[in-house]
Protein backbone atom coordinates (compact mmCIF):
# COMPACT_ATOMS: atom_id res chain seq x y z
CA UNK A 1 0.00 0.00 0.00
CA UNK A 2 2.93 2.26 0.90
CA UNK A 3 3.86 2.36 -3.39
CA UNK A 4 0.11 2.94 -4.25
CA UNK A 5 -0.09 6.08 -1.39
CA UNK A 6 2.87 7.64 -2.63
CA UNK A 7 1.96 8.03 -6.36
CA UNK A 8 -1.42 8.56 -5.84
CA UNK A 9 0.46 11.61 -3.72
CA UNK A 10 2.52 12.38 -6.12
CA UNK A 11 0.02 12.47 -8.83
CA UNK A 12 -2.12 14.75 -6.86
CA UNK A 13 0.67 17.27 -6.37
CA UNK A 14 1.55 16.97 -10.26
CA UNK A 15 -2.69 18.01 -11.03
CA UNK A 16 -2.66 20.52 -8.37
CA UNK A 17 0.51 21.94 -10.13
CA UNK A 18 -0.79 22.07 -14.08
CA UNK A 19 -3.91 23.46 -12.58
CA UNK A 20 -1.95 26.50 -11.18
CA UNK A 21 -0.05 26.82 -14.85
CA UNK A 22 -1.36 29.61 -17.11
CA UNK A 23 -3.16 28.84 -20.43
CA UNK A 24 -2.67 25.86 -22.37
CA UNK A 25 -0.88 25.69 -25.11
CA UNK A 26 -1.58 23.70 -28.38
CA UNK A 27 0.59 23.45 -31.29
CA UNK A 28 -0.62 26.22 -33.36
CA UNK A 29 0.12 28.26 -30.83
CA UNK A 30 3.86 26.54 -29.91
CA UNK A 31 4.74 26.57 -33.77
CA UNK A 32 3.55 30.26 -33.64
CA UNK A 33 5.68 31.43 -30.75
CA UNK A 34 8.43 29.54 -31.87
CA UNK A 35 8.69 30.61 -35.12
CA UNK A 36 9.06 34.15 -33.79
CA UNK A 37 11.27 33.96 -30.65
CA UNK A 38 13.53 30.38 -31.19
CA UNK A 39 17.17 31.59 -31.51
CA UNK A 40 17.82 30.03 -34.88
CA UNK A 41 14.87 31.77 -36.64
CA UNK A 42 16.12 35.45 -34.93
CA UNK A 43 19.80 34.83 -36.60
CA UNK A 44 18.29 33.74 -39.84
CA UNK A 45 15.99 37.13 -39.62
CA UNK A 46 19.50 39.09 -38.91
CA UNK A 47 20.98 37.78 -41.47
CA UNK A 48 18.45 38.26 -43.71
CA UNK A 49 18.46 42.12 -42.39
CA UNK A 50 22.42 42.28 -43.19
CA UNK A 51 21.88 40.83 -46.85
CA UNK A 52 18.95 43.60 -46.91
CA UNK A 53 21.04 46.05 -46.00
CA UNK A 54 23.63 45.24 -48.89
CA UNK A 55 20.97 45.37 -51.37
CA UNK A 56 20.04 48.79 -50.41
CA UNK A 57 23.74 49.96 -50.41
CA UNK A 58 23.81 48.38 -54.19
CA UNK A 59 20.75 50.58 -55.39
CA UNK A 60 21.95 53.80 -54.14
CA UNK A 61 25.36 53.48 -55.87
CA UNK A 62 23.67 54.59 -58.81
CA UNK A 63 22.66 57.80 -57.66
CA UNK A 64 25.64 61.01 -56.88
CA UNK A 65 27.95 61.41 -54.12
CA UNK A 66 28.81 64.75 -52.50
CA UNK A 67 31.32 65.15 -50.06
CA UNK A 68 31.85 68.35 -48.22
CA UNK A 69 35.43 69.07 -46.21
CA UNK A 70 37.03 72.19 -44.40
CA UNK A 71 40.21 72.60 -42.73
CA UNK A 72 41.66 75.12 -40.06
CA UNK A 73 44.97 75.13 -39.27
CA UNK A 74 48.90 76.76 -38.60
CA UNK A 75 51.70 75.87 -40.91
CA UNK A 76 54.98 76.21 -39.32
CA UNK A 77 58.41 76.18 -41.01
CA UNK A 78 58.91 75.55 -44.83
CA UNK A 79 55.71 75.22 -46.36
CA UNK A 80 53.48 75.98 -49.51
CA UNK A 81 50.96 79.03 -49.08
CA UNK A 82 47.29 77.68 -50.21
CA UNK A 83 46.79 81.07 -51.72
CA UNK A 84 49.69 81.48 -53.81
CA UNK A 85 51.42 77.96 -54.40
CA UNK A 86 54.60 79.71 -53.24
CA UNK A 87 57.06 78.20 -50.83
CA UNK A 88 57.19 80.20 -47.26
CA UNK A 89 59.17 80.14 -44.04
CA UNK A 90 56.21 82.06 -42.62
CA UNK A 91 53.87 80.65 -40.19
CA UNK A 92 50.36 80.97 -41.29
CA UNK A 93 46.75 80.49 -40.38
CA UNK A 94 44.99 78.51 -42.90
CA UNK A 95 41.02 77.95 -43.67
CA UNK A 96 39.74 75.81 -46.57
CA UNK A 97 36.53 74.48 -48.17
CA UNK A 98 36.27 71.75 -50.30
CA UNK A 99 32.71 70.24 -52.01
CA UNK A 100 33.21 67.22 -54.66
CA UNK A 101 30.17 65.12 -56.35
CA UNK A 102 30.41 62.23 -59.07
CA UNK A 103 28.47 60.07 -60.43
CA UNK A 104 29.23 56.86 -62.64
CA UNK A 105 28.25 57.30 -66.40
CA UNK A 106 28.56 53.28 -67.20
CA UNK A 107 30.10 50.47 -66.33
CA UNK A 108 28.91 48.04 -68.67
CA UNK A 109 25.81 47.09 -66.36
CA UNK A 110 27.76 46.09 -63.79
CA UNK A 111 25.79 48.29 -61.29
CA UNK A 112 22.68 47.11 -62.68
CA UNK A 113 23.30 43.45 -62.11
CA UNK A 114 24.76 44.14 -58.82
CA UNK A 115 21.47 45.02 -57.81
CA UNK A 116 19.83 42.14 -59.23
CA UNK A 117 21.84 39.91 -57.62
CA UNK A 118 21.35 41.54 -54.10
CA UNK A 119 17.93 41.64 -54.57
CA UNK A 120 17.73 37.76 -55.48
CA UNK A 121 19.88 37.36 -52.77
CA UNK A 122 17.59 38.98 -50.45
CA UNK A 123 14.49 37.05 -51.01
CA UNK A 124 16.46 33.88 -50.85
CA UNK A 125 17.67 35.66 -47.09
CA UNK A 126 13.70 35.85 -46.57
CA UNK A 127 12.96 32.23 -47.85
CA UNK A 128 15.81 31.10 -45.27
CA UNK A 129 13.88 32.18 -42.61
CA UNK A 130 10.82 30.57 -43.32
CA UNK A 131 12.73 27.43 -43.84
CA UNK A 132 14.79 28.11 -40.24
CA UNK A 133 10.94 28.30 -39.18
CA UNK A 134 9.70 25.44 -40.92
CA UNK A 135 12.85 23.01 -39.50
CA UNK A 136 11.59 24.25 -35.83
CA UNK A 137 8.41 24.01 -36.39
CA UNK A 138 8.69 20.24 -37.35
CA UNK A 139 10.98 19.80 -33.92
CA UNK A 140 8.54 20.94 -31.95
CA UNK A 141 5.87 18.41 -33.43
CA UNK A 142 8.25 15.91 -32.78
CA UNK A 143 8.61 16.87 -29.10
CA UNK A 144 4.73 18.38 -29.05
CA UNK A 145 4.06 14.68 -30.21
CA UNK A 146 6.55 13.05 -27.58
CA UNK A 147 4.98 14.66 -24.76
CA UNK A 148 1.85 13.42 -25.82
CA UNK A 149 3.23 9.87 -25.61
CA UNK A 150 4.75 10.11 -22.52
CA UNK A 151 1.54 11.54 -21.06
CA UNK A 152 -0.50 8.59 -22.34
CA UNK A 153 2.28 6.50 -21.05
CA UNK A 154 1.75 7.98 -17.51
CA UNK A 155 -1.81 7.40 -17.68
CA UNK A 156 -1.08 3.48 -18.76
CA UNK A 157 1.28 2.99 -15.85
CA UNK A 158 -1.29 4.60 -13.47
CA UNK A 159 -3.71 2.06 -14.57
CA UNK A 160 -1.02 -0.52 -14.29
CA UNK A 161 -0.81 0.31 -10.39
CA UNK A 162 -4.33 0.46 -10.10
CA UNK A 163 -4.58 -2.79 -11.77
CA UNK A 164 -2.15 -4.33 -9.55
CA UNK A 165 -2.85 -3.05 -6.17
CA UNK A 166 -6.26 -4.12 -6.65
CA UNK A 167 -5.04 -7.99 -6.99
CA UNK A 168 -2.55 -7.35 -3.97
CA UNK A 169 -5.70 -6.16 -1.76
CA UNK A 170 -7.58 -9.16 -3.33
CA UNK A 171 -4.37 -11.26 -2.99
CA UNK A 172 -3.67 -10.37 0.72
CA UNK A 173 -7.79 -10.71 2.28
CA UNK A 174 -6.96 -14.45 0.59
CA UNK A 175 -3.38 -15.01 2.78
CA UNK A 176 -5.03 -13.43 5.36
CA UNK A 177 -7.59 -16.35 5.44
CA UNK A 178 -4.69 -18.35 4.89
CA UNK A 179 -6.03 -20.11 1.44
CA UNK A 180 -3.13 -18.81 -0.13
CA UNK A 181 0.90 -18.52 0.86
CA UNK A 182 2.54 -15.53 1.91
CA UNK A 183 4.76 -15.42 -1.24
CA UNK A 184 1.87 -14.34 -3.64
CA UNK A 185 1.16 -11.28 -1.14
CA UNK A 186 5.31 -10.61 -1.84
CA UNK A 187 5.29 -11.45 -5.18
CA UNK A 188 2.66 -9.04 -6.31
CA UNK A 189 4.07 -6.26 -3.60
CA UNK A 190 7.27 -6.36 -5.66
CA UNK A 191 5.31 -5.70 -8.75
CA UNK A 192 3.49 -2.37 -7.45
CA UNK A 193 7.01 -1.42 -6.96
CA UNK A 194 8.46 -2.17 -10.23
CA UNK A 195 5.25 -0.59 -11.49
CA UNK A 196 5.77 2.59 -9.03
CA UNK A 197 9.27 2.70 -11.02
CA UNK A 198 7.85 2.52 -14.75
CA UNK A 199 5.47 5.60 -13.47
CA UNK A 200 8.53 7.81 -12.22
CA UNK A 201 10.31 6.88 -15.24
CA UNK A 202 7.04 7.89 -17.31
CA UNK A 203 7.02 10.98 -15.72
CA UNK A 204 10.85 11.95 -15.90
CA UNK A 205 10.46 11.13 -19.39
CA UNK A 206 7.38 13.45 -19.66
CA UNK A 207 9.04 16.14 -17.74
CA UNK A 208 12.21 15.72 -20.07
CA UNK A 209 10.25 16.56 -23.20
CA UNK A 210 8.60 19.36 -21.49
CA UNK A 211 12.11 21.49 -21.24
CA UNK A 212 13.12 20.28 -24.32
CA UNK A 213 9.84 21.76 -25.86
CA UNK A 214 10.91 25.01 -23.48
CA UNK A 215 14.55 25.02 -25.56
CA UNK A 216 12.93 25.42 -28.66
CA UNK A 217 10.53 27.70 -28.04
CA UNK A 218 13.20 29.85 -26.02
CA UNK A 219 11.09 29.81 -22.84
CA UNK A 220 12.09 30.25 -19.43
CA UNK A 221 12.96 26.78 -17.53
CA UNK A 222 11.32 27.78 -14.37
CA UNK A 223 8.07 29.15 -15.88
CA UNK A 224 4.78 26.62 -15.50
CA UNK A 225 4.10 25.13 -18.71
CA UNK A 226 1.63 22.97 -19.66
CA UNK A 227 0.02 21.69 -22.94
CA UNK A 228 -2.90 20.88 -24.44
CA UNK A 229 -3.58 16.86 -24.86
CA UNK A 230 -5.83 16.69 -27.86
CA UNK A 231 -7.75 13.07 -28.00
CA UNK A 232 -5.30 10.49 -30.16
CA UNK A 233 -8.78 9.31 -32.07
CA UNK A 234 -9.62 12.78 -32.69
CA UNK A 235 -6.94 13.98 -34.76
CA UNK A 236 -7.10 14.31 -38.44
CA UNK A 237 -4.98 12.37 -40.92
CA UNK A 238 -5.36 12.84 -44.79
CA UNK A 239 -5.73 8.99 -46.64
CA UNK A 240 -2.71 8.05 -47.64
CA UNK A 241 -3.66 7.48 -51.01
CA UNK A 242 -4.02 11.19 -51.18
CA UNK A 243 -0.31 11.47 -49.85
CA UNK A 244 1.20 9.54 -53.05
CA UNK A 245 5.09 10.91 -53.20
CA UNK A 246 5.00 12.06 -56.42
CA UNK A 247 2.17 14.16 -55.56
CA UNK A 248 3.32 15.67 -52.57
CA UNK A 249 7.31 15.75 -54.10
CA UNK A 250 5.69 17.95 -57.31
CA UNK A 251 3.86 20.18 -54.62
CA UNK A 252 7.43 20.33 -52.17
CA UNK A 253 9.07 21.45 -55.13
CA UNK A 254 7.19 24.86 -55.70
CA UNK A 255 6.18 25.00 -51.78
CA UNK A 256 8.79 24.47 -49.30
CA UNK A 257 11.68 27.09 -48.29
CA UNK A 258 14.67 25.82 -49.28
CA UNK A 259 14.11 24.71 -52.79
CA UNK A 260 12.78 28.53 -52.93
CA UNK A 261 16.27 29.44 -51.45
CA UNK A 262 17.90 27.96 -54.30
CA UNK A 263 16.62 28.53 -57.20
CA UNK A 264 16.70 32.11 -55.89
CA UNK A 265 20.37 32.05 -54.94
CA UNK A 266 21.04 30.35 -58.03
CA UNK A 267 19.45 33.72 -60.16
CA UNK A 268 21.69 35.74 -57.70
CA UNK A 269 25.08 33.93 -58.33
CA UNK A 270 23.98 34.12 -62.48
CA UNK A 271 23.66 38.34 -62.02
CA UNK A 272 27.06 38.38 -59.85
CA UNK A 273 28.54 36.66 -62.74
CA UNK A 274 27.46 39.52 -64.85
CA UNK A 275 28.43 42.00 -62.81
CA UNK A 276 31.93 40.21 -62.18
CA UNK A 277 32.30 40.10 -65.91
CA UNK A 278 31.74 44.36 -66.19
CA UNK A 279 34.54 44.65 -63.88
CA UNK A 280 36.90 43.90 -66.73
CA UNK A 281 35.62 46.57 -68.98
CA UNK A 282 36.15 50.96 -68.73
CA UNK A 283 34.69 52.67 -66.76
CA UNK A 284 32.93 55.73 -67.67
CA UNK A 285 32.36 58.76 -65.00
CA UNK A 286 31.62 62.35 -64.44
CA UNK A 287 31.95 64.41 -61.76
CA UNK A 288 33.05 68.11 -60.41
CA UNK A 289 34.02 70.47 -57.31
CA UNK A 290 33.90 73.55 -55.77
CA UNK A 291 36.80 75.12 -53.49
CA UNK A 292 38.32 78.08 -51.88
CA UNK A 293 41.22 79.20 -49.61
CA UNK A 294 42.45 81.74 -47.14
CA UNK A 295 45.58 82.28 -45.34
CA UNK A 296 47.20 84.74 -43.26
CA UNK A 297 50.42 85.58 -41.58
CA UNK A 298 50.91 85.65 -38.26
CA UNK A 299 53.26 88.45 -38.56
CA UNK A 300 52.69 91.96 -39.48
CA UNK A 301 54.58 95.20 -40.31
CA UNK A 302 54.90 97.53 -37.34
CA UNK A 303 57.28 100.08 -38.73
CA UNK A 304 59.68 101.47 -41.81
CA UNK A 305 63.06 103.06 -41.06
CA UNK A 306 64.80 104.97 -44.49
CA UNK A 307 68.25 104.72 -44.54
CA UNK A 308 71.41 106.76 -46.63
CA UNK A 309 71.17 105.98 -50.28
CA UNK A 310 73.68 103.93 -51.80
CA UNK A 311 74.99 103.66 -55.17
CA UNK A 312 74.40 100.50 -57.13
CA UNK A 313 76.77 100.90 -60.02
CA UNK A 314 74.23 101.02 -62.58
CA UNK A 315 72.54 104.30 -64.86
CA UNK A 316 70.12 104.97 -67.01
CA UNK A 317 71.09 106.95 -69.85
CA UNK A 318 68.13 110.33 -70.45
CA UNK A 319 68.82 112.44 -73.52
CA UNK A 320 72.61 111.47 -73.64
CA UNK A 321 73.68 111.88 -69.81
CA UNK A 322 73.74 109.25 -67.69
CA UNK A 323 72.38 109.04 -64.54
CA UNK A 324 73.52 106.75 -61.47
CA UNK A 325 70.75 104.65 -59.52
CA UNK A 326 70.52 104.98 -56.10
CA UNK A 327 68.64 102.50 -53.72
CA UNK A 328 67.57 103.53 -50.60
CA UNK A 329 68.02 101.82 -47.59
CA UNK A 330 64.80 100.35 -46.01
CA UNK A 331 64.47 98.61 -42.43
CA UNK A 332 61.07 96.95 -41.70
CA UNK A 333 60.53 96.54 -37.99
CA UNK A 334 57.77 93.16 -37.75
CA UNK A 335 55.93 92.10 -34.52
CA UNK A 336 52.68 89.34 -33.85
CA UNK A 337 49.24 90.10 -35.13
CA UNK A 338 46.00 89.57 -32.98
CA UNK A 339 44.12 86.95 -32.85
CA UNK A 340 41.26 89.60 -35.22
CA UNK A 341 43.82 90.58 -37.26
CA UNK A 342 44.39 87.58 -38.35
CA UNK A 343 41.32 87.59 -40.25
CA UNK A 344 41.50 90.49 -41.92
CA UNK A 345 40.41 90.20 -45.32
CA UNK A 346 38.74 87.20 -44.73
CA UNK A 347 35.91 87.39 -47.36
CA UNK A 348 37.91 88.83 -50.14
CA UNK A 349 40.02 85.77 -50.30
CA UNK A 350 37.82 83.26 -50.26
CA UNK A 351 35.62 84.92 -53.26
CA UNK A 352 39.25 85.58 -54.83
CA UNK A 353 40.63 81.94 -54.57
CA UNK A 354 37.08 80.43 -55.45
CA UNK A 355 37.51 77.71 -58.46
CA UNK A 356 35.15 75.52 -59.74
CA UNK A 357 36.03 72.29 -62.07
CA UNK A 358 33.96 70.03 -63.93
CA UNK A 359 35.24 66.32 -65.97
CA UNK A 360 34.61 63.26 -67.17
CA UNK A 361 37.04 60.46 -66.63
CA UNK A 362 37.57 57.06 -68.01
CA UNK A 363 39.26 53.97 -66.05
CA UNK A 364 40.39 51.86 -67.92
CA UNK A 365 41.85 48.24 -65.84
CA UNK A 366 44.76 47.35 -67.84
CA UNK A 367 46.62 45.49 -65.39
CA UNK A 368 45.60 45.16 -61.26
CA UNK A 369 47.05 41.31 -60.66
CA UNK A 370 44.70 39.59 -62.05
CA UNK A 371 41.77 40.63 -59.46
CA UNK A 372 38.90 40.84 -61.78
CA UNK A 373 39.54 37.87 -64.27
CA UNK A 374 39.79 36.09 -60.89
CA UNK A 375 37.03 37.61 -59.25
CA UNK A 376 34.94 36.66 -62.88
CA UNK A 377 35.96 32.85 -62.54
CA UNK A 378 34.91 32.72 -58.74
CA UNK A 379 31.66 33.96 -59.86
CA UNK A 380 31.22 31.37 -62.18
CA UNK A 381 31.96 28.83 -59.83
CA UNK A 382 30.00 30.41 -57.61
CA UNK A 383 26.92 30.04 -60.15
CA UNK A 384 28.24 26.21 -60.59
CA UNK A 385 27.91 25.87 -56.96
CA UNK A 386 24.53 26.97 -56.72
CA UNK A 387 23.02 24.67 -59.66
CA UNK A 388 24.44 21.81 -58.05
CA UNK A 389 22.89 22.82 -54.36
CA UNK A 390 19.29 23.15 -56.56
CA UNK A 391 20.15 19.74 -57.84
CA UNK A 392 21.37 18.32 -53.97
CA UNK A 393 18.06 20.16 -52.44
CA UNK A 394 16.00 18.76 -54.98
CA UNK A 395 17.49 15.19 -54.75
CA UNK A 396 17.56 15.48 -50.73
CA UNK A 397 13.72 16.65 -50.42
CA UNK A 398 12.46 13.47 -52.82
CA UNK A 399 14.07 10.95 -51.06
CA UNK A 400 13.12 12.05 -47.42
CA UNK A 401 9.00 12.26 -49.37
CA UNK A 402 9.87 8.66 -50.28
CA UNK A 403 11.40 7.96 -47.14
CA UNK A 404 8.49 9.22 -45.48
CA UNK A 405 5.90 7.92 -47.27
CA UNK A 406 7.37 4.32 -46.60
CA UNK A 407 8.19 5.17 -42.92
CA UNK A 408 4.11 6.03 -42.53
CA UNK A 409 3.03 2.72 -44.27
CA UNK A 410 5.25 0.84 -42.21
CA UNK A 411 3.89 2.93 -38.92
CA UNK A 412 0.38 1.84 -40.05
CA UNK A 413 0.80 -1.64 -40.26
CA UNK A 414 2.87 -1.95 -37.03
CA UNK A 415 0.25 0.25 -35.47
CA UNK A 416 -2.91 -2.20 -36.59
CA UNK A 417 0.00 -5.34 -35.67
CA UNK A 418 0.15 -3.69 -31.94
CA UNK A 419 -4.15 -3.37 -32.06
CA UNK A 420 -4.33 -7.20 -32.53
CA UNK A 421 -1.36 -7.79 -29.69
CA UNK A 422 -3.43 -5.74 -26.93
CA UNK A 423 -6.58 -7.21 -28.15
CA UNK A 424 -4.58 -11.02 -27.34
CA UNK A 425 -2.64 -9.67 -24.44
CA UNK A 426 -6.04 -8.17 -23.03
CA UNK A 427 -7.42 -11.72 -23.35
CA UNK A 428 -4.57 -13.86 -22.01
CA UNK A 429 -4.25 -11.23 -19.03
CA UNK A 430 -8.44 -11.81 -17.86
CA UNK A 431 -7.98 -15.46 -18.55
CA UNK A 432 -5.16 -15.26 -16.14
CA UNK A 433 -6.74 -13.32 -13.52
CA UNK A 434 -9.81 -15.90 -13.36
CA UNK A 435 -7.38 -18.79 -13.30
CA UNK A 436 -5.36 -16.90 -10.48
CA UNK A 437 -8.55 -16.50 -8.78
CA UNK A 438 -9.15 -20.10 -8.63
CA UNK A 439 -5.63 -21.14 -8.15
CA UNK A 440 -4.63 -22.73 -11.52
CA UNK A 441 -1.71 -20.70 -11.77
CA UNK A 442 1.15 -19.01 -9.74
CA UNK A 443 1.65 -15.17 -8.90
CA UNK A 444 4.49 -15.23 -11.26
CA UNK A 445 2.40 -16.43 -14.26
CA UNK A 446 -0.15 -13.83 -13.32
CA UNK A 447 2.77 -10.86 -13.40
CA UNK A 448 4.09 -11.92 -16.76
CA UNK A 449 0.39 -11.66 -18.52
CA UNK A 450 0.07 -8.56 -16.67
CA UNK A 451 3.54 -7.41 -18.09
CA UNK A 452 2.64 -9.10 -21.44
CA UNK A 453 -0.31 -6.35 -21.53
CA UNK A 454 1.28 -3.61 -20.01
CA UNK A 455 3.83 -3.93 -23.29
CA UNK A 456 1.53 -4.25 -25.43
CA UNK A 457 -0.36 -1.39 -24.36
CA UNK A 458 2.84 0.93 -24.66
CA UNK A 459 3.56 -0.82 -27.77
CA UNK A 460 0.90 0.12 -29.75
CA UNK A 461 0.68 3.72 -28.21
CA UNK A 462 4.30 4.15 -30.06
CA UNK A 463 2.96 2.76 -32.90
CA UNK A 464 0.15 5.24 -32.69
CA UNK A 465 2.42 8.46 -32.22
CA UNK A 466 4.73 6.85 -34.63
CA UNK A 467 2.02 6.68 -37.43
CA UNK A 468 0.50 10.02 -36.71
CA UNK A 469 3.97 12.13 -37.04
CA UNK A 470 4.63 10.06 -40.33
CA UNK A 471 1.34 11.12 -41.84
CA UNK A 472 1.73 14.88 -40.32
CA UNK A 473 5.10 14.91 -41.77
CA UNK A 474 3.90 13.88 -45.34
CA UNK A 475 1.19 16.38 -44.69
CA UNK A 476 4.04 19.26 -44.17
CA UNK A 477 5.48 18.84 -47.16
CA UNK A 478 2.60 18.53 -49.41
CA UNK A 479 2.16 22.23 -47.81
CA UNK A 480 -1.03 21.71 -45.39
CA UNK A 481 0.88 23.02 -42.80
CA UNK A 482 1.21 21.33 -38.80
CA UNK A 483 -2.36 20.62 -37.71
CA UNK A 484 -3.66 18.11 -34.95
Amino acid sequence: MKYLLLVLATCIFYQSYAQTTSEKWNLQRMVDYAMKNNISVKQADIQARITALQHQSNKLAVYPNANFSSGLGMQFGRSVDPTTNQFTTTQLLFNNFNLSTGITLYNWGKLKNTISSSDFAVKASEAEIERAANDIALNVATYYLAVLSSKQQIEITLSQIASTNEQLENTRKRVDAGSLPELNAAELEARVAQDSINYYNAKSNFEQNILNLKGLLNLDMAVPFEIEIPTLDKIPVLPLAELEPALVLQQALTELPQQKAANLRYKSAEYAVKAAKAGMYPTITFGGGLGTNFASSTNKITGVTLGASQFTGQFVNVNGTDYYIQQPTVQFTQGKKGFGEMWDGYGVQLSNNFRQNVGFQINVPIFNNGSAKLNYQNSKLQLKQSEIAIEQSKQKLQQDIYMAHNNAIAALQRFNASEKTVETALRSFEYAKKRYEVGLITTLDLITNQNNYLQAKLTRLNNQFDYIFRMKLLEFYKGKGLKL
